[in-house]
């Protein structure tokens, strides 16, 4: 389960379904939040340690961390907007390295938004006893479904780092897409992929496409105007 799978194409790369297990089990490790106390009164949720709440939070986050160009053109926003010269550097890490390309993973246009079947790698984690999904609604309509990590989960999660290095690469994206989403909730993180053009206006049931070639310009771009205000900066000192 903890080796790292190579892409199986160029054009569409692909993940395996062992892959996708350790990254969303990877990622509601680091986004989840504590358990209710109404929640472990629960004996079926005595393991939990944690739980990220709604399929629409899980998909959003899960859509940053599978596609890198969309996170660092998100960084350069950030950045515009508040100056933290480590989000440049965090977008420019990201931008000026192959991981656009090599580490996309596309995923579906959906009615909703970005949208990936996750079924099989959470059967996975379930089938471990590493994450316990339940649902909330009625029997005829499903309102939300909750991701609860149990303690042998969170094990797992400690030993994937420590037995295959390699996906040290999802723990550091992992947290600059939580620092991004900065607490916000599914339908919030929608909202503002939207605002992506390519994301918007991608035809629903195809692969949404890349922003990494726009986001590189952008970069230089800010990366200019950084260096002009650092000039102006050292003239005035």
């Amino acid at each position: 389960m903890y080796q790292e799978l190579p892409s199986s194409g160029v054009d569409e790369p692909v993940t395996s379904r062992e892959q996708d297990a350790v990254r969303i089990l990877l990622l509601i490790d680091g986004a989840c939040e504590p358990v209710n106390d109404v929640e472990r009164a629960d004996p079926r949720l005595a393991e939990a340690v944690g739980v990220l709440r709604t399929q629409v939070l899980l998909q959003k986050l899960d859509f940053w961390l599978r596609n890198p160009d969309y996170l660092a053109d998100e960084l350069l926003t950030e950045y515009e907007e508040n100056k933290d010269s480590s989000l440049l550097t965090h977008a420019a890490t990201i931008l000026d390295s192959e991981e656009p390309e090599v580490r996309r993973y596309p995923m579906l246009r959906h009615h909703f938004g970005a949208y990936e079947p996750l079924e099989d790698a959470l059967a996975v984690l379930r089938s471990a006893n590493l994450v316990v999904q339940r649902r909330r609604g009625t029997v005829n309509r499903v309102r939300q479904y909750d991701y609860f990590l149990l303690r042998a989960g969170r094990t797992v999660a400690r030993e994937v780092i420590r037995e295959a290095p390699a996906f040290q690469y999802y723990i550091d994206r992992i947290r600059l897409v939580l620092m991004l989403a900065g607490g916000l909730g599914g339908s919030q993180l929608k909202m503002r992929q939207y605002l992506q053009a390519e994301y918007a206006d991608a035809v629903r049931g195809e692969r949404i496409g890349s922003v990494a070639a726009r986001a590189r310009m952008r970069l230089e771009k800010l990366r200019e105007q950084a260096q002009v205000a650092e000039a102006r900066m050292s003239k005035h000192d």
